[in-house]
């Protein structure tokens, strides 16, 4: 009961605690936390400053337990801890500590370039190895005559490299998105877009882009027998400059006034408007009829443009432009990068530069899509009409993976199955095959029995009231040795800044660790979050000590702008961390999708 007693008063109280009882453990501890952490300072010159601890034996300082706080107008510019011992600790684990001595030498400088008297506020915690810890001190110590802090020019070409124990803030608690953000400060403009263009063309990999392969390859592939390569590839160059420039002007505005108008779009009207166009464009490729503008709007696309035919070209650009607002790729580091560039420095011509370039290398697997079209795809027969179903089919996918967003699991189940099986029939997945019969044809039919097999599975899993589309039979099925799928973790849903507060509150008084999983429904990386990451049983593992809170931004509305603009938020998915004394880590904040074992690495950061 003592222990616990202990635990729980504060540090001044301790020294009252001893003066009214008899220490149970006799005089061999412990002591006054005053006594067993005797704290000082130096300050040298303008700029240095160097805090100790002296410990008697058998008491001991957390080096990551050591938080450095600077007052006003005062930042530090670098830290460096004393080397520190390996120690399994009972509470925390395997951690670094002092024993009898430790020191933290901080380089500090003023924010406004004149000298400045301030604060450094220490807060530190230790504990005595005959089992007891104390709770967390805090220090304040006064500062005079801060100076702005100038780095001295080195000398040589060989770089120092810093010891284990020292860091810089500025370098390590950088963000992804901040170091993007830093990149357009610099002066190299051809080096600045290129990074931009080749982090477009990682960001092509990711199931962001994905969806606009279809919708380029049905444009194409709708154009008939008489398409040639270059007018497969100006049609996609058309269609990727459309996307681009669209994502860049809505880039510009939500960097500059933070309104996000790719979240605008997913209104369910519009949503519902464009997946009905989906499966018109759709039964168009399946020979319903041919899908063209009236003869009136034909002739004055052709007076405008006399190189294409039907006002194709203006056709394609709107199709671009709806494909960025709708389907285009959801947040990622690059991109808050350039958002929070333009917001911060007003400057939306390289912010706007840098979108355009992250855009035209996402684009690039478009353009590839329209360089082969031309050559790949057949120019008559019943090949061509059976490579137009297949776009037609994706199409029809493409629509209902759209109306998800707006409609249950289970309608997004059975639509999916409803496709899947009418199309394995029609690839005569359930006929015989003749003989003798070509390798396309059993490929062929290949394809189609796994459509009908996932089919299949999807609409018995959806009738038997399971909602998932990766395990469909989840649930439904019972044997030896069935493997089950790894549960979700315990998300609590706000959608409100009130909700959210009074979570944070819950959290901050039980002591743990906060992550906020800014989410949409509507956001593809927020799903391919779900389903992978957060689906890693080391993840989970990582996660399990922490409060997880699940902040809703699907509708857009005024509540959901609100979380966006206090968190600073400009579009999902972003990852949020609080320690478990409630401090919000910027620094920590993650955007896009995280690999699991990278993600795990990010969490360990915490120090929880």
């Amino acid at each position: 009961m003592l222990l616990s007693t202990w635990l729980l008063v504060s540090p001044s109280a301790q020294a009252g605690l001893f003066d009214q009882v008899a220490n149970p453990f006799g005089s061999s501890g412990p002591v006054d936390v005053e006594e067993a952490f005797v704290f000082g300072f130096v300050q040298e010159g303008e700029n240095q400053l160097q805090l100790n601890w002296t410990m008697p034996d058998d008491y001991y300082l957390y080096r990551d337990r050591m938080e450095i706080k600077p007052g006003d107008g005062i930042e530090v510019i670098k830290r460096s801890n004393a080397p520190a011992e390996s120690k399994e600790d009972p509470l925390f684990g395997n951690v670094f500590v002092y024993h009898n001595q430790a020191e933290v030498d901080l380089t500090l400088g003023s924010i406004s370039g004149q000298p400045v008297d301030s604060t450094v506020e220490v807060t530190y915690q230790g504990c005595w190895e005959g089992g007891i810890c104390y709770p967390p001190v805090t220090k304040t110590v006064q500062l005079s005559g801060i100076g702005p802090f100038v780095a001295l020019p080195t000398v040589g070409s060989t770089a120092q490299v810093d010891a284990p124990d020292t860091f810089s803030p500025a370098a390590m608690n950088e963000t992804e998105q901040d170091r993007f953000a830093r990149l357009l400060d610099g002066d190299d403009l051809v080096l600045t877009l290129g990074a931009f263009f080749l982090a477009g063309l990682a960001l092509s990999l990711t199931p962001c882009v994905f969806p606009m392969i279809p919708i380029l390859s049905s444009i194409i592939a709708g154009q008939g027998r008489h398409i040639t390569t270059g007018k497969a590839f100006s049609l996609s160059l058309v269609y990727v400059l459309s996307v681009s420039l669209t994502y860049t002007i809505a880039g510009v505005v939500a960097g500059l006034f933070g309104e996000n108008l790719q979240a605008a779009f997913q209104n369910p009207w519009i949503i519902g408007s464009f997946a009905g166009l989906f499966v018109l464009l759709s039964l168009s490729m399946f020979g319903f009829y041919d899908l063209q503008l009236p003869n009136s709007w034909q002739t004055r696309l052709n007076n405008m443009s006399s190189h294409q035919k039907g006002g194709t070209v203006t056709g394609v650009a709107v199709m671009g432009l709806l494909s960025a607002l709708i389907v285009g790729p959801c947040m990622a580091a690059p991109l808050a990068g350039a958002l929070i560039y333009i917001g911060q420095s007003g400057d939306p011509v390289m912010g706007g530069s840098a979108l355009f370039s992250l855009s035209m290398g996402m684009g690039v697997p478009l353009l590839l899509v329209g360089v082969s079209a031309g050559k790949l795809l057949p120019k008559a027969g019943i090949w061509m009409e059976s490579v137009k179903a297949g776009f037609g089919v994706m199409l029809l996918l493409l629509a209902i993976w759209m109306l998800d967003r707006i409609v249950a699991t289970e309608v997004t189940m059975l639509l999916t199955a409803g496709v899947l099986i009418a199309s394995a029939i029609f690839m005569h997945a359930l006929d015989r095959l003749p003989e003798p019969s070509g390798g396309w044809l059993r490929i062929w039919k290949g394809v189609g029995v796994i459509m009908l097999i996932y089919g299949s599975a999807l609409l018995i899993g959806a009738l038997s009231g399971n909602r998932s589309m990766i395990y469909p039979l989840q649930g439904v099925t019972v044997g030896v040795g069935q493997v089950a799928a790894t549960p979700a973790l315990p998300f609590k849903k706000v959608t409100s800044p009130a909700q959210l507060d009074q979570l944070l509150a819950e959290a901050r008084r039980s002591g743990k660790p906060v992550m906020l999983d800014f989410y949409a429904d509507w956001c593809i990386s927020c799903i391919e979050l779900e389903t992978y990451t957060f689906a890693d049983r080391n993840v989970q593992v990582a996660l399990s000590g922490f409060e997880l809170i699940k902040v809703d931004v699907t509708s857009n509305d005024a509540d959901a702008k609100a979380l966006n603009k206090e968190y600073g938020v400009i579009g999902p998915p972003a990852l949020i961390f609080f320690d478990p004394q409630g401090q919000l880590h910027k620094n920590m904040t993650l955007i896009g999708v995280a690999e699991p074992e990278d993600f795990v690495a990010h969490l360990s950061r915490l120090g929880t």
